[in-house]
């Protein structure tokens, strides 16, 4: 008996979460004998949420799940790199392409979407996040606004996007991580005072572990983070603030006038780390006043999707495509010096970057070839890393 409301690795392979309509395609091709109809289909996004100027891909994990034994292949542009939805021409940019009978493949369209729009979503919140932090602490407070079977989705794609850390147990286990985080305000509030619950926690808990305290239950914030240092003194790595918007005032005051009363008490190593409504419209103005880490949660965990959508460009060898798509099936070239990127026809010659001049090389790679993985899998940590290199490159503009 099913006891939560999800569905179980076995449907999603079998293409039970699919929408019936791609059911009822199957079942009407197999009556005319088309079924075994060789095609080619692309993944590609006309645009991206609320005018962000690239994102990241992310899911070809689960992809690679969705599709090893199904006898397609399918070729993508590597995880974690860094798109804009248009090349330097306006073209459409293919991140996944499939080939194979479309019988074969038809009922697992929406699985495959599912699986990319919103971790894609995700990490591309988090590189922006970092982007604006950069060297800051960021850690992924997420996974309480989701469902839970989605934790270890939602932190391996923040961790991928170039997040420091995540608080899951489960997410943790997902990128190979010890998870991050100290103490709710409930801790503090069953011992009915803050220095007892915070020498509490430094008595107890490892001593791997950070002593972070949270500061914000009784009374004002500078006061409590005077009573924590006094409290724990050279064990105390941080506070947290964690300060509902309606007591907040002027935030970033708030931030200035703690780390001032910190340091002039000789508690400079003392570091300020705040959650609750962070995004990624005011993490700037708190880095700027002085704020050592984030945890971040409902606007990571709940980022917008990316709008991915798949299309038959390719039938038989010949090109095809509906109204609005370009036909053919395509390659995709980046200029390594400035991240330019040109889609041509598969099998043309690769192509000069129109902005630079330099040469390019091709991104679309196999993932799956007649149904067997074929690709290295890639560490999580090796993505992040090339997330992060390409971020140096990328403008935020937004």
């Amino acid at each position: 008996m099913r006891t939560f409301n999800v569905a179980t690795d076995e449907e999603i392979k079998k293409g039970e979460t699919t929408d019936i309509y791609f059911v009822r395609t199957t079942q009407v091709l197999k009556a005319k004998g088309l079924d075994g109809k060789r095609v080619v289909a692309e993944v590609t996004t006309a645009g991206l949420p609320e005018g962000w100027p690239w994102g990241v891909l992310c899911g070809l994990d689960e992809v690679a799940t969705l599709f090893e034994g199904c006898p397609v292949d399918v070729y993508t542009i590597p995880e974690g790199t860094i798109f804009r939805p248009q090349d330097h021409s306006g073209n459409r940019l293919p991140v996944i392409v499939i080939e194979g009978p479309y019988g074969s493949f038809c009922e697992l369209e929406t699985p495959l979407l599912g699986l990319i729009c919103q971790a894609s979503g995700v990490a591309t919140m988090a590189a922006r996040l970092r982007k604006l932090a950069w060297k800051k602490l960021l850690v992924s407070f997420g996974i309480r606004r989701v469902h839970p079977a989605l934790s270890p989705m939602i932190d391996r794609a923040a961790y991928l996007g170039g997040f420091d850390g995540v608080s899951s147990l489960s997410g943790a286990k997902k990128i190979g991580k010890e998870p991050m985080g100290t103490m709710p305000h409930a801790l503090i509030v069953v011992f009915g005072d803050q220095v007892k619950a915070w020498k509490a926690f430094d008595e107890v808990i490892s001593r791997r572990v950070n002593r972070v305290a949270l500061i914000d239950t009784y009374f004002d914030e500078k006061a409590e983070a005077i009573m924590a240092a006094e409290a724990l003194g050279k064990n105390l790595w941080g506070v947290r603030l964690d300060t509902p918007s309606s007591r907040r005032g002027n935030f970033a005051e708030i931030i200035k006038e703690i780390r001032w009363e910190l340091d002039i008490r000789g508690y400079r190593q003392v570091k300020i780390v705040v959650s609750g409504g962070i995004n990624d419209r005011n993490i700037t103005e708190l880095v700027k006043a002085g704020v050592d880490g984030f945890g971040i949660g409902t606007s990571l965990s709940n980022a917008p999707t990316i709008d991915f959508a798949m299309d038959i460009v390719e039938m038989d060898g010949k090109p095809v495509a509906k109204r609005g798509k370009l036909g053919g099936r395509k390659q995709v070239w980046r200029c390594r010096k400035c991240l330019e990127d040109v889609v041509t026809l598969f099998g043309e010659r690769s192509p000069r970057c129109p902005s630079c001049g330099g040469k390019t090389s091709p991104l679309l790679q196999p993932l799956i070839k007649s149904g067997k993985v074929v690709a290295e899998p890639e560490s999580v940590d090796r993505i992040r890393s090339y997330v992060l290199s390409q971020l140096k490159r990328v403008p935020m503009v937004c």
